[in-house]
């Protein structure tokens, strides 16, 4: 099965970095198409960021454009999100999600157990 399991979430004043990793398997890391979503307290799931396959076709939802970069660390297998100037806002469970191609929406094929972030202002 695919197994995903994200870390690096933590409590950070706003303005502050986290970065995020996700491990995968070899094959998870090469074959899929890979994200990050996140969900805030109250609200729903929402899509943060996207990198395919071959660590191009990278998409972010408005809000964090040109504050969050997504990346894979091929030495390592994991899928990174480096967060940074955070905001409150930002406060959320993200998960790491895995699919086989886009689009990259509706039942994904895995997700990892999510890992907690917390900014405070």
């Amino acid at each position: 099965q695919v197994q995903l399991v994200e870390s690096g979430g933590g409590l950070v004043q706003a303005g502050g970095s986290l970065r995020l990793s996700c491990a995968a398997s070899e094959r998870t890391f090469s074959s899929y198409v890979l994200g990050w979503f996140r969900q805030a307290p109250g609200k729903e799931r929402e899509f943060v960021a996207s990198i395919g396959k071959l660590g191009g076709n990278i998409f972010y939802t408005e809000s964090v454009k040109g504050r969050f970069t997504i990346s894979k660390n091929y030495a390592k297998n994991t899928l990174d999100l480096q967060m940074n100037s955070l905001r409150p806002e930002d406060t959320a469970v993200y998960y790491c999600a895995a699919h086989r191609d886009y689009p990259m929406k509706g039942v994904l094929d895995a997700w990892g157990q999510g890992t907690l972030v917390t900014v405070s202002s």
